[in-house]
This record gives structure tokens, sequence and C-alpha cells, in this order.
């Protein structure tokens, strides 16, 4: 495993690169390099997202750019994000987008109510070191069925519950809890 060169983070569906998730993380990371990613369409002014195959093919050309900045190899970089833009990158990595390993924080495993449509088709090609962070009273996916699915990733996975969490972290210790939860988990794949 090489050492990690920096993070990557990338924001939900409606939220923008300085949600203070993000922020808290970036600073609490530091002297490792995290950039906050935007999507294009939040960079033009614009509130929904394009489909998911999009996104996708637009993070991993920005992979090579980011890459470029930080001046490191793809594969030494841990992506991840809230919800959406977690997900985007799971499904990068799936593809083939190289990283040492994904942060997941409030993946969105199904649209609430809809148990049944399920976003987990990719996990079997996914291979590196996952971290899932949710809140146990997530709509987009409880502890017991992130348990269900959690397996089919071939990489190590770890995953923490935040408890009385739901899908956007609510106060100071539950926003505490990721940043040392994030924090000892890249401890330990460097």
């Amino acid at each position: 495993m090489p050492s990690i060169a920096g993070v990557v983070l990338l924001p939900g569906a409606g939220g923008t690169k300085e949600h203070p998730t993000l922020c808290a993380l970036e600073e609490s990371l530091a002297p490792l390099p995290v950039i906050r990613h935007e999507f294009s369409y939040r960079r033009e002014g614009k509130r929904t997202p394009p489909r998911a195959p999009r996104l996708v093919s637009e993070l991993v050309e920005d992979c090579r750019t980011i890459s470029a900045e930080l001046d490191c190899d793809p594969g030494s970089l841990v992506f991840g994000g809230r919800s959406m833009g977690g997900r985007v990158c799971s499904m990068a990595v799936a593809e083939g987008m190289s990283a040492a390993g994904l942060i997941l924080l409030s993946y969105p495993l199904h649209p609430p109510n809809h148990p049944d449509k399920l976003r987990v088709n990719h996990f079997a090609s996914i291979s590196v070191p996952c971290l899932f962070v949710s809140g146990d009273n997530d709509p987009f996916g409880s502890p017991n069925e992130f348990g269900q699915h959690l397996g089919r990733i071939d990489g190590d996975v770890s995953a923490k519950f935040l408890k009385g969490g739901r899908h956007d972290p609510s106060n100071r210790d539950q926003t505490a809890d990721i940043i040392n939860t994030v924090g000892d988990w890249l401890n330990g794949l460097s």
C-alpha cells in the first residue's frame, strides 16, 4: 500500500464543498493535503445533479487534474465524500479509477422509503479499503441493511454508525466522532 498523498472529498447532491463536515475534516487532517472538490454542475450554479454515470466520468477526468496538482499518483489518494459524493467515488473506483481507499460518509444505500432500490451493484468491483460512517437512524440505510451488503466489497471494510445520527451530522459530538473515526482509519492505511 503506497503512503497516502492526500484525500479528495466531494459533497452530497444538495451540498457544496463548503459543507461543515468536509471543512472540519480538512482542518483536522492537516498537514495531509485535503481537496474539497466540487462537481461542475455546482460550479455552474445548477442545483440538480446529472445522472451518476456522467458524474463518474467527470470524476475520473478530474482525478488526473487533482493528482497532477498534488504531484502524486492517483493510486495514493483516498477519495470519498458525503452521500452522493461518496457514492460517485465508489462507482468510479469500481470502474477502475485508481485510489488508495474510500471514505463514504452517509452513503445512500437506497433512497429513503425505498429499500428495494439498492445502490450496491458495483460493490463487488471495489477492492480498496473502505470506511463507511453513517447515522444509526439514517433513512438512506440502517446498520442492519449495511450489514447485509458490505460483505460484497473485496477490500477491507470498516463501518461506524453514529448513535442517534440521521443523514447529516446534527451536532458537534457527531462531527467530532466522524473526524476521529476518519483520522484513525487513515492512520491505519499509512
